[in-house]
């Protein structure tokens, strides 16, 4: 579109003088005004000559390439988005409540164990006594009317504050735990042996739900790092860097904290694949840039 705002039959002119075929014109004007040509432009990049170079495209698109099947890939990554929010929210609160739980338990004499240098290392526990937990405050009314009931307090409990910081600040908490044992046991709550398997999955959670919480594309989604070799991640799956594989990870998750949820989640899936993979120019980009050819059947 360049840097001038263009009109809806100049957009749909601008796309059919690209090769883009168009056959009904008000239908394609409605959805671009409903969706928007810029966000809509990531949805035909595949259908582009020049993809997946993402320097230097030329914009024009390959023989064949129909507007109808951008719809549909789009609305395809829409639907798996809303899908996948909700396990996310279900994998994030059973991690925060079981950190919470028990690292709460272990220093049952810290309540506030999240800014205590002999529960954390020394830099997180000065992250909060220098001004992260007073910002928090400030901004948590929850937080505020602890301390007018507890007014000696420095901190709140745990339970508290974690229930208020993002996946991301959660994360990065408990990877600061000084006590590996303890950090292995909430490891061992979610079926994994190692760590460093857990705090991988947990950034591919993390990665996955940024995307989703804001309506990002979904169906070129790669993880920020390879996905480890785990209970998720079977050794010769070769997909530790596609939508494929973070769905794996969900869906291992979830497993953990809900069978039937687990169950649930994958039956929806599979009959979202099933619904817009039938189409074939669509097909190619779910089963093969998403990843989703090897995608496990119920």
């Amino acid at each position: 579109m360049g840097r001038k705002a263009t009109t809806l039959d100049e957009q749909v002119a601008i796309l059919r003088s690209r090769g883009m075929i168009i056959t009904d014109t008000e239908k394609a004007k409605e959805v671009l005004f409903d969706v928007g040509y810029y966000r809509l432009g990531f949805y035909w990049f595949p259908f582009e000559t020049t993809y997946p170079r993402k320097n230097h495209r030329n914009h024009e698109f390959k023989p064949g390439a129909d507007f109808n099947n951008v719809v549909k890939l789009y609305y395809f990554d829409f639907y798996l988005r809303n899908l996948l929010l909700r396990a996310l929210s279900r994998i994030e609160i059973a991690f925060r409540t079981k950190v919470v739980y028990l690292v709460s338990n272990a220093n049952i004499d810290s309540p506030a164990w999240f800014a205590d240098e002999n529960v954390v290392t020394p830099k997180q526990a000065d992250y909060y006594k220098a001004g992260a937990y007073q910002a928090m405050k400030e901004k948590n009314a929850v937080l505020r009317l602890h301390h007018q009931h507890h007014p000696k307090d420095e901190f709140a409990p745990a339970w508290k504050v974690i229930e208020y910081m993002t996946m991301g600040e959660v994360l990065h908490l408990f990877k600061t735990i000084l006590d590996e044992e303890l950090k292995k046991s909430v490891a061992r709550e979610f079926g994994i042996k190692t760590v460093v398997t857990l705090e991988n999955y947990l950034e591919v959670i993390k990665n996955i739900r940024n995307v989703c919480a804001h309506s990002n594309v979904l169906y070129d989604f790669s993880p920020e790092k390879s996905i480890r070799k785990g209970p998720a991640m079977m050794k010769g799956i070769g997909d530790n860097q596609n939508l494929n594989g973070a769905t794996r990870v969900i869906l291992y998750l979830l497993r953990q904290i809900s069978e039937k949820r687990h169950d649930e989640l994958l039956s929806d899936i599979n009959s979202l694949i099933e619904k817009y993979a039938c189409h074939s120019d669509v097909s190619h980009i779910i089963l093969n840039i998403s990843g989703f050819k090897d995608f496990n059947k119920p």
